[in-house]
């Protein structure tokens, strides 16, 4: 009996320690966080329309949580809505959005189905079909209106009835798409609805002037080449007008927006009382906007309520959020000061005030408390890193912070302000979702996520802060191997972006940021990581570090994480290798030709070889135009360093990449055949910009073999 203990109880810490020292496999470590090491979540969190409940997705339906006593009822079930599809059952549960306590709408095989509580069952009261081609859908604030695309026009259904607004033949005039300036400058749609519910402002894009370019699907025999408009910087871009469609008369007006054909057109907004309608009219060269009001019924200007100039570029980001119940005041996020703020602006008094102030940005603002004149937003006030929860009363300008534990925070306001999800992780908390009564602050817990990575061997993982050449603190991380002996010496691979509008470092779960990085510290590799100036969320003097010489300030910057690695005597200075994708990948390749002795290996994804032949907004508002900028251009070309390479590089390409399309690369290879360079080449066909889904395995582990076979031979 006591050898049977014994046995039982070596099995049981057997399988413990064994557990504890698992290894990911490579698809763990690509997409794990996403499958099968997923930290569990509150699936399509909302509230309830009284704010006093809230809502959300489980397997099969939607669940409704009593906020003060915690009972927890199936408001909707996947079999009730089923019930009232006559065909085309839906094997899960839909999207559904809910309007109230007893009413909702959803999609499901092209129809918009409205639904609403009947006794304890759910009836689908009326549907509406919509094309199979159709896209970008936008319901209207009636909650019964809606507008979508089907191919390059505009289609709004009210009562059933399907409305064209737009019928253009030709395809290269685009009526309320939503990749409208290649989706710069915060752009994520182009169906605006007013407030009532009659009108909608539309984008009119014409790029009929833009040269075409070839996307090849090679799937097919003879492969088929699809055509698309990409502008690049210095050629013609393409031309954009706002319409308004009045839905009642079936008839459109532009607003008579006067400046260049091909400046650009964002920040669009109704005013609350669906009269006027607020354009930031931003010129080609990025550095002059004006925020004009127009009239939506004549299309007239009626005034510019203000305009922000630089020396290098304005970049608006944020629609206007007009003040609760009021239709003349409003906040305008800007980063005129150097930091995105928040200014509370009147259409009678023009500026009324900058509502937060510091070396720190605002993120997101989450809403109002009307009754106490409060916004919630979320900044990085206590470190870029993180973020965290405040709110500030716009009168008296007094600021609280609401959550109490360091990390990343997001936050969802109910609409009276009473309540405020919060979610948040850090790097020893998978995920923890609190529920915060903004009256009492009191604080309710209402998920506490496992740590699905408890049983794998994790790597050490430590903080590094180093210093700019002009005293910047750079933050990045060291991941050590997890069977570290610091008298041993182990290859080192640095992985980077350092590019605007990304930040790597952050306070997250887990706190390596990315499992195939641990993945690498499980086979004996260190990797390195680091926001360099250029990167996002640390202001403006530190993104515009890199304007007009992208790659030259961002390697200098690198070469200090390279410095510290080689100072680390456990770091093999002669094995170090780089990885980097998109403008990491432009970095890896600058790496390997411009500071050729520093790296033996390189793997460079989707890299931009030549910034003359990215797109137009992107391009442009860093580099200016190449025919105003040509030493900068010619300074960051790499098509004509390649003879420079020393160290072995493989380069990465998507086929269909329609973002750093494919000839950057293809000319890069020309390139080196003319110089006698030999390097190492990949295509993924059928992938574009990025490699994801089970396919991002495959790559991962090509990334991986490349640097088995060069730094540890």
């Amino acid at each position: 009996m006591k050898l049977h203990r014994l046995s039982l109880m070596m099995i049981v810490l057997g399988g413990t320690a064994f557990a504890q020292t698992q290894k990911f496999t490579m698809a763990e470590a690509v997409n794990g966080m996403r499958t099968n090491l997923a930290v569990k979540n509150i699936s399509q969190f909302s509230w309830s329309a009284d704010g006093k409940s809230y809502i959300n997705a489980v397997k099969n339906g939607y669940l409704i949580t009593d906020l003060k006593t915690g009972k927890q009822d199936t408001l909707i079930s996947l079999n009730q809505l089923n019930k009232g599809l006559a065909e085309n059952k839906m094997k899960g549960i839909p999207q559904v959005k809910f309007t109230g306590a007893s009413k909702g709408y959803f999609m499901s095989n092209g129809k918009m189905n409205w639904v609403e509580k009947s006794g304890s069952d759910w009836k689908i009261k009326k549907s509406a079909e919509t094309p199979k081609s159709a896209e970008n859908l936008k319901v209207f604030n009636d909650n019964q209106t809606f507008a979508f695309t089907d191919k390059n026009n505009l289609f709004v259904n009210k009562n059933g009835k399907t409305i064209a607004v737009s019928n253009e033949s030709n395809e290269n005039i685009l009526f309320g798409a939503s990749n409208v300036h290649r989706n710069e400058f915060g752009i994520d749609t182009g169906i605006f609805p007013a407030p009532n519910s009659e009108s909608v402002a539309f984008y009119r894009m014409d790029q009929t002037m833009v040269a075409d370019y070839p996307i090849i699907d090679w799937s097919v025999t003879p492969a088929v080449n699809t055509n698309i408009k990409y502008p690049m910087a210095g050629k013609t871009s393409h031309e954009v007008t706002l319409g308004v469609f009045n839905i009642k008369n079936e008839s459109t007006v532009y607003l008579k927006i006067e400046g260049e054909k091909d400046q650009y057109l964002t920040a669009v907004t109704w005013s609350p009382d669906s009269k006027h309608i607020f354009v930031g009219v931003l010129n080609r060269g990025q550095n002059h906007l004006q925020m004009n009001q127009y009239d939506a019924a004549t299309g007239n200007l009626v005034k510019t309520l203000f305009e922000e100039k630089s020396d290098k570029y304005v970049e608006p980001q944020h629609p206007l959020l007009f003040f609760p119940n009021s239709s003349t005041d409003f906040i305008w996020q800007s980063q005129r000061t150097g930091y995105n703020h928040l200014f509370h602006y009147s259409l009678e008094k023009g500026l009324v005030a900058q509502i937060t102030k510091g070396d720190w940005l605002v993120t997101d603002i989450l809403g109002f408390n009307e009754k106490k004149k409060e916004i919630y937003y979320t900044s990085t006030e206590v470190s870029p890193t993180e973020r965290h929860l405040y709110r500030i009363n716009w009168n008296s300008y007094k600021k609280q912070r609401l959550d109490d534990a360091e990390g990343t925070h997001a936050g969802i306001l109910s609409a009276d302000g009473n309540y405020l999800y919060d979610t948040y992780s850090n790097a020893s908390t998978p995920r923890k979702v609190n529920v915060i009564n903004t009256n009492t602050l009191k604080i309710q817990n209402i998920l506490t996520s496992e740590n699905p990575l408890k049983n794998y061997a994790r790597p050490e993982i430590k903080n590094i802060n180093l210093k700019a050449d002009d005293g910047t603190i750079l933050y990045g991380k060291i991941i050590l191997p997890t069977n570290f002996d610091a008298t041993k010496k182990y290859p080192a691979i640095v992985y980077l972006y350092n590019g605007p509008h990304l930040q790597l470092i952050n306070n997250t779960f887990p706190a390596s940021g990315n499992l195939w990085y641990e993945y690498m510290a499980q086979n004996d590799y260190i990797i390195f990581t680091m926001d360099g100036r250029g990167s996002a969320n640390r202001g403006l003097k530190f993104e515009q570090a890199v304007f007009r010489n992208l790659g030259t300030t961002e390697m200098n910057d690198q070469m200090k994480g390279v410095d510290y690695l080689k100072s680390l005597p456990y770091v093999d200075s002669e094995k170090l290798g780089i990885h980097g994708w998109s403008f990491g990948g432009f970095m890896t390749t600058s790496f390997m030709l411009r500071h050729p002795d520093v790296f033996k290996a390189g793997v460079a994804g989707g890299p931009v070889i030549d910034w003359s032949m990215y797109e137009i907004m992107y391009g442009e508002r860093y580099m200016d135009s190449p025919q105003e900028n040509p030493q900068g251009y010619a300074a960051s070309n790499l098509l004509d360093k390649v003879q420079n390479l020393k160290g072995k590089l493989l380069m990465i390409h998507g086929a269909q990449d329609d973002v750093v399309v494919w000839q950057h690369s293809v000319k890069f290879l020309k390139s080196a055949v003319d110089n006698g360079v030999q390097l190492d080449y990949f295509m993924y066909p059928g992938h574009p910009h990025n490699v994801a889904g089970k396919d991002r395995v495959h790559l991962m582990q090509k990334v991986t073999d490349y640097f088995d076979q060069n730094l540890k031979k």
